[in-house]
């Protein structure tokens, strides 16, 4: 009788085309157990998001839900009592505690501020400069960098979001879709490392909002960090990587968008979205 080695182990091969999903970036804004109180009114109630480099986080929820006052916290533009918030892995160091909680070190907040540009909702244009001296002014002042320089970067952003032929005009003789690409172009003038949003359309009528919805489009494929409070949901369907819905000051569900627009796993979240999407 003849011997046979036993057959060797053998694992099976992957699919020629499986590909290895790539890993998550490091986030640039991160917040753990964040609580924020105005007196007794606890506004915030521990939440904790993060926001990886080059993905688009928005913000949905009803009105007191404690969205915008979460994008203030994040630019600190709010003091929070409790939590942790980390610009590129840097916590902000802090001194007191609860209501008298604020920043202990000032030049670690403008630091933090100057990579993180914000647009409001009422665009906050300088109504005594022009368009193209709104764009310059933070870099000049708050980044020292040469006039020539900035005024070329300034040009070419506002040529960026559609208005470059305004540049001499004043804030009152734009619209307010206009008022708020110039907005935008001067938010990204500063080169910051991430851009948060505060209901960038909802002081628009339909029409004026397209114009902005574009343009974030455009950063989004760009792929720029972005925070994004927003009570437009095909804005965040279409631009998000992941979505935040936040009920009474917590997160009540969160994920992809295809997931919380297309198969919510809560109750409030499809009520919410039944009302909104009924507007």
């Amino acid at each position: 009788m003849s011997s046979q080695s036993p057959a060797p182990e053998t694992t099976a091969a992957a699919p020629a085309d499986a590909r290895v999903p790539d890993p998550v970036p490091a986030p640039v804004i991160e917040i753990r157990d964040l609580h924020k109180a105005y007196g007794p009114l606890e506004v915030i109630k521990g939440v904790s998001l993060a926001a990886p480099r080059g993905h688009v986080i928005s913000l949905i929820g009803s009105s007191g839900s404690g969205k915008s006052t979460l994008l203030r916290c994040c630019n600190l533009l709010e003091n929070s009592q409790q939590g942790d918030i980390l610009f590129e892995g840097e916590p902000v160091r802090w001194k007191g505690h609860d209501q008298s909680r604020v920043p202990a070190d000032r030049a670690q907040v403008t630091r933090f501020r100057t990579n993180l540009s914000m647009v409001f909702q009422q665009f906050n244009l300088w109504s005594h400069l022009s368009i193209l001296q709104n764009v310059m002014e933070a870099p000049l002042t708050v980044l020292g960098q040469p006039r020539a320089e900035v005024e070329t970067r300034a040009r070419a952003l506002l040529a960026k979001v559609g208005i470059g032929d305004k540049c001499d005009a004043w804030p009152a003789q734009l619209s307010g879709g206009q008022q708020q690409r110039a907005a935008i172009a001067r938010a990204l003038c500063m080169q910051p490392k991430a851009l948060l949003f505060d209901e960038p359309t909802s002081a628009l009528d339909p029409e004026l909002q397209q114009e902005v919805v574009r343009v974030i489009k455009d950063l989004a494929g760009e792929h720029r960090t972005m925070i994004i409070v927003t009570h437009d949901m095909r804005l965040a369907a279409d631009v998000s990587d992941h979505v935040v819905f936040l009920h009474q000051g917590v997160i009540a569900e969160e994920g992809p968008p295809a997931q919380l627009f297309g198969a919510p796993q809560t109750e409030r979240l499809r009520q919410f979205l039944s009302a909104t999407m009924a507007a």
